[in-house]
């Protein structure tokens, strides 16, 4: 499990049911590495201000998370981590490599308004 403050996702089960769950949803799938890390903490900043969107972390390495690796939007990513927007149930956007804050917060508005 990732060492951060986000709600974990541990199985592509859960994932399914979150998704399924909840409206919006952002996904960052990475590791404790330095690309990944300021993408969690811009996500646990934005957390309280984006109040319609669930944020959650997964562990890269865990087999469970071939889920997120194999999606059809990620497929030609290269670095770390895997970020996936999800809008009733499905994919709306997904980004690789580190992003600022400004980044995120103009997909999450775009995708999910504000």
């Amino acid at each position: 499990m990732l060492g951060t403050n986000l709600n974990h996702i541990e199985t592509a089960a859960s994932l399914e049911k979150i998704i399924s769950e909840n409206e919006n949803v952002m996904v960052c799938c990475g590791r404790m590495g330095p690309m990944c890390l300021p993408v969690y903490d811009i996500m646990e900043n934005l957390e309280d201000r984006y109040e319609n969107v669930k944020f959650f972390d997964m562990e890269f390495d865990a087999p469970e998370a071939g889920v997120i690796r194999n999606l059809p939007e990620c497929r030609s990513f290269a670095g770390l981590p895997f970020t996936v927007y999800y809008k009733d149930g499905k994919v709306v956007q997904a980004t690789s490599s580190i992003q600022n804050k400004d980044e995120v917060k103009t997909i999450l508005n775009a995708q999910f308004g504000e």
